[in-house]
């Protein structure tokens, strides 16, 4: 069934929306609200935030949601990926919010709130050189397997973002927007949290603000300087009347198109220590959304932000050297101010501290790449949401508690790090980059493998420790986080590439040595795309598919046989059904 903008779960929200609105009309009173003492305050009513407050409140706890600002809002963080969806499937089932379902498919996002979203069918990467035209061998496309994956969406997060709030409300959250905190006094019972128009007391708090914490203000968490390796800085914008990325392409012959176009999916173009994103909310034909959002990503030690030009005159000029992203981008219309920043990398000490937590973007942010934020967001949210309504039952919100939602964020932090840090040094060498790109693939399609076995489960027999079980790994952090040989490869990657920078090993070489290793392992999966240094396009058909299903019955690790065969004959019974597993 296809989405549209009529359907019944869309007029079904529309009702529920109205009816929230009218019951808004004579809300308790600031007065009110500031008379009681609430379970958990949460500071931040954005995807995090939103997301815990509604899991919160569905399962009894007494819950604030405070946001200096009001919804709608732009916001950026639009590209989902296959983990992403799977972690939003595992929060609305375990916790039993079946709203947040909504935003793990296209055609769910589309039909529940409306046709404003862009399809991902892919993820697309195009490796361009200075003053040349970008050669089609060097370029790479990993496709979402349409018989096992629900089409993923590209998040117009003002919309998203929204509906998670309203779903909050909806599950008893209390909300004050455009309330500033301007202070925070812990002591042995909770947290009093005062702006100048109110006083509000919780026994614990949850700061999911972003890089302006008040909490990391407050206790001094940020690292300075910031401990991560990689640099960037980012320009970003929306616009109207971007030239769709096929159109760059259209002399060239089929045999050296992708088998999904470009534009159907988030479009990475990349440079020496650069990337410029192309992420369409018009790409399909149920989206009533005009708009694409556009960004550039670049190392500030190689291209400096210049003093005394405007942010979209800097992203005019980091395009110029390359002849076809300048095409790209030449004709588009900014519909709102260009936002530009300094050092996009920041990190904190510490997430976690008696009767408070850093969530998500409050603790650290990395880089856009690999659309990382709003999957580790939801990885640190299925840890975080169950510890949290337990403390609430038994009174105990100690640090100690919550160390090891702490120690996963971090890990999160440092391995995203690691691969986007490998990712900008393989750009001056394309194969390396398909090195680096096809081990980033399977790690984390293996963690989505692994994730949803868990969900599976689950659904059959509704034991929670399942889920549990999934915290007790080595490697906390890594998409892949429970298997030596993985993990081993990885790190073999993130030194190689680090050899690199540092002119003690030729890109080549390091390309060839990675590769060794993909075709040598026996939990790389063969046939797919893996480990094929010819293959640039990873498209899996049926004919595709059954050839590592039957490596993975033969020669396959024993592990990677049980995350491939399981999920295979559970994705085989849900086509039956008419369904798709992930």
């Amino acid at each position: 069934m296809k989405p549209t903008g009529n359907s019944e779960p869309q007029k079904k929200f529309e009702r529920e929306k109205r009816t929230e609105r009218e019951k808004r009309t004579a809300p308790e009173s600031a007065t009110e609200l500031e008379k009681q003492t609430y379970d958990v305050a949460i500071l931040g009513s954005g995807v995090a935030g939103s997301l815990l407050g509604a899991i919160l409140a569905r399962n009894g706890a007494k819950v604030l949601l405070l946001d200096a600002g009001s919804h709608p809002r732009f916001a950026i963080g639009e590209s989902t990926i296959p983990f992403t969806l799977v972690s939003l499937r595992t929060l609305a089932e375990r916790y039993d919010v079946p709203e947040i379902a909504a935003l793990a498919s296209f055609t769910d996002t589309t039909r529940t709130i409306g046709p404003r979203f862009g399809v991902k069918r892919h993820f697309g990467f195009l490796l361009h050189h200075e003053g040349a035209p970008q050669n089609p061998r060097e370029v790479n496309e990993f496709n979402t397997p349409p018989q096992l994956l629900h089409e993923a969406a590209h998040l117009f997060r003002q919309d998203t973002d929204s509906y998670l709030f309203q779903v909050a409300v909806k599950y008893g959250c209390k909300a004050r927007q455009n309330f500033f905190v301007t202070d925070i006094d812990f002591d042995g019972s909770g947290v009093t949290l005062a702006g100048k128009d109110g006083e509000y007391r919780a026994r614990y708090l949850v700061d999911a603000s972003g890089f302006r914490s008040p909490v990391a203000d407050k206790f001094g968490l940020r690292e300075d300087p910031c401990r991560f390796k990689h640099h960037s800085r980012s320009i970003w914008n929306h616009v109207v009347d971007l030239t769709p990325t096929d159109r760059l392409f259209d002399h060239l012959p089929d045999s050296q198109r992708p088998p999904v176009p470009w534009y159907e999916g988030t479009v990475h173009h990349m440079f020496d220590r650069g990337w410029a994103w192309v992420i369409g909310f018009n790409n399909n034909k149920w989206s009533k959304n005009p708009l694409c959002s556009v960004g550039m990503t670049v190392d500030p030690r190689r291209f400096p932000r210049p003093e005394g030009v405007s942010p979209e005159q800097d992203f005019h000029r980091l395009a110029a050297p390359f002849p076809d992203i300048v095409r790209q981008f030449e004709g588009m219309k900014a519909v709102r101010e260009w936002t530009s920043t300094g050092r996009l990398q920041y990190s904190s000490k510490q997430t976690a501290g008696d009767r408070w937590f850093l969530l998500s973007h409050a603790a650290g942010f990395l880089d856009p790449l690999f659309s990382r934020g709003l999957s580790n967001t939801t990885e640190a949210l299925n840890v975080l949401a169950w510890r949290l309504l337990s403390a609430v039952k038994d009174d105990d919100f100690s640090g100690e508690r919550f160390a090891p939602v702490d120690r996963l964020q971090q890990s999160l932090f440092d391995y995203n790090d690691s691969l986007v840090n490998s990712a900008f040094i393989s750009w001056c060498d394309y194969d390396l980059w398909s090195a680096v790109f096809r081990i980033w693939a399977w790690g984390a399609n293996a963690g989505v493998y692994r994730m949803q076995t868990a969900l599976t489960k689950f659904r059959k027999d509704g034991r929670d420790r399942h889920f549990v079980d999934l915290e007790d790994v080595p490697y906390p952090g890594l998409y892949w986080p429970d298997h030596d040989g993985f993990a081993e490869l990885y790190e073999t990657m993130v030194k190689q590439c680090e050899a690199v920078e540092a002119g003690a090993v030729g890109a080549p070489d390091a390309a060839d040595l990675l590769y060794e290793r993909l075709l040598a392992a026996d939990f790389v999966p063969k046939h797919f795309g893996y480990a094929e240094r010819e293959v640039r396009f990873i498209n899996p058909s049926p004919k595709t598919l059954l050839k590592m299903l039957r490596w993975a019955a033969t020669e396959a690790d024993p592990v990677v046989r049980r995350l491939v065969l399981g999920n295979g004959r559970e994705a085989v019974k849900a086509r039956l059904r008419g369904t798709k597993l992930f």
